[in-house]
């Protein structure tokens, strides 16, 4: 495995048809920044917390992984640099978050960038990350035929501001089947129908967000799905935050049957 290190990402390079993107694990809030957010926000509470941690395996199995330096409230790398929103008609965060999760304003008064700052930012952690996931795509997919790109996310249970009630646990998004090959599709909502432990759900409120929606490309044989899923599955989704080991342990066999299955599809 070789690697590469960017000041705006991490990636390390597998054998495997296979990249794990993780693009909301950054926690980094530059200095410049830091005094125009509120108290509150240099907590950085909606970080997908652990998840390098979560799915340490992967490189063992042969995948790619491709993690960010800075946090999600600097900049969504899971947004498309337009700043369309995801889901026309509910609460969405930017591409530049001006809001939390909760819905609390991020930046004091007069502190949200404005749409010269937000380019220079797609400019500085946008477009490396996404530069860098493209050509490690196109690397294994000249290398294999096929690749596939899995985008793992996970979120507190109860979000009121961005939806009604609580999650399932594991939330697969597809674009509604389009942005995979259905057999792929069916293989992994089989693996996630074949416990019983954690809910489930196959492109529900989650569908997936722009990378899965961008990258996933069946006719080009680029297959991408998203997972997200929530805290409770793997550590405490109270401040501080705490991974859960023995969570984390009863879960981890039903990743790794996901990611096998991703890893040893392939296209009919």
């Amino acid at each position: 495995m070789t690697a590469a290190d960017h000041a705006s990402f991490a990636l390390k390079r597998g054998p495997a048809p296979l990249l794990l993107s993780l693009p909301h694990c950054g926690e980094r809030i530059p200095d410049a920044l830091r005094a125009r957010f509120r108290p509150f926000a240099l907590a950085i509470d909606d970080t997908d917390w652990h998840l390098q941690r979560l799915y340490g395996f992967a490189e063992a199995l042969g995948a790619s992984v491709l993690v960010p330096r800075v946090s999600r409230y600097v900049i969504d790398l899971n947004r498309p640099p337009d700043n369309a929103p995801m889901y026309p008609g509910a609460n969405n965060t930017e591409l530049c978050p001006t809001r939390a999760f909760s819905g609390e304003a991020l930046y004091r008064d007069g502190g949200a960038p404005d749409d010269a700052e937000i380019q220079q930012r797609v400019t500085q952690w946008w477009r490396p990350y996404h530069e860098a996931l493209a050509a490690e795509l196109a690397r294994l997919r000249a290398q294999h035929g096929h690749v596939v790109l899995f985008d793992g996310h996970s979120i507190k249970s109860e979000l009121p501001w961005l939806f009604e009630g609580r999650l399932p646990a594991l939330n697969l998004g597809t674009a509604n089947g389009s942005s995979c090959a259905s057999t792929l599709r069916t293989a992994l909502a089989d693996v996630l129908a074949g416990q019983q432990r954690y809910s489930q759900v196959v492109d529900g409120r989650f569908k997936g967000g722009y990378i899965t929606r961008h990258y996933g490309d069946p006719a080009r044989n680029v297959h991408a799905v998203q997972l997200e899923m929530t805290w409770a599955c793997y550590m405490d989704e109270t401040a501080p935050y705490a991974y859960r080991p023995d969570r984390a342990a009863a879960l981890t066999p039903l990743l790794q049957d996901l990611l096998r299955t991703m890893r040893d599809w392939k296209p009919e």
